[in-house]
């Protein structure tokens, strides 16, 4: 199928009357799903080390997070083919063209204030992404940034979740019904 080239549908193509650079945005959804892809990945190793009973209580917050980065992933990915995108083939590019810079864990692994700020730092670095993309998309590709709102409000909670458990603040954070529950963006799931 490569280099087959398909005609433009109506939704690209009033994203593109509305004066968004449409492959410019499906240049940042591929880095966004990218770090979403790569986030769910390093958060499995981070979670591991999560040890001890302190571990303990982290390692459930860390699996929230972990389990909607994988929903966030799976909610970018048909937005990317719907505007005449496609994905990476090559799990090395996805992982070095993420938006974000990977989650590895730290030098000393037992270190849970380590392994937080690297946490808290990722879903930092996924605010700013979100953040981008809804204002790239605001008023002119109602989709996109409905879908990359949903994502952003998830990745403000579990920063707030990350920053009560290194430093204290409260965030509000309350337990999910269900692991990885992603309440914001449910109703893009196309996964179960």
């Amino acid at each position: 199928m490569a280099g087959k080239r398909y005609s433009t549908n109506v939704g690209r193509e009033m994203v593109e009357k509305a004066g968004v650079d449409v492959e410019l945005l499906i240049d940042k959804l591929k880095k966004a799903a990218a770090a979403e892809f790569t986030t769910y990945y390093y958060y499995t190793l981070l979670r591991m080390h999560c040890t001890g009973l302190e571990g303990e209580a982290i390692k459930e917050v860390v699996e929230d997070a972990r389990l909607e980065d994988r929903l966030h992933f799976e909610t970018i990915v048909p937005r990317v083919y719907e505007l005449g995108g496609e994905l990476y083939r090559d799990l090395r590019e996805l992982h070095d063209d993420a938006a974000c810079e990977a989650a590895y864990l730290p030098k000393d692994p037992s270190d849970l204030k380590a392994i937080l700020k690297v946490l808290l730092e990722a879903e930092r670095c996924a605010i700013r992404v979100y953040t981008e993309i809804c204002n790239m998309t605001c008023g002119k590709d109602h989709r996109t940034y409905d879908l990359s709102l949903a994502i952003l409000h998830e990745e403000v909670e579990h920063e707030a979740w990350f920053q009560e458990l290194l430093e204290g603040r409260p965030s509000g954070h309350f337990r999910r019904r269900k692991p990885g529950e992603g309440p914001y963006t449910q109703k893009f799931r196309h996964i179960e």
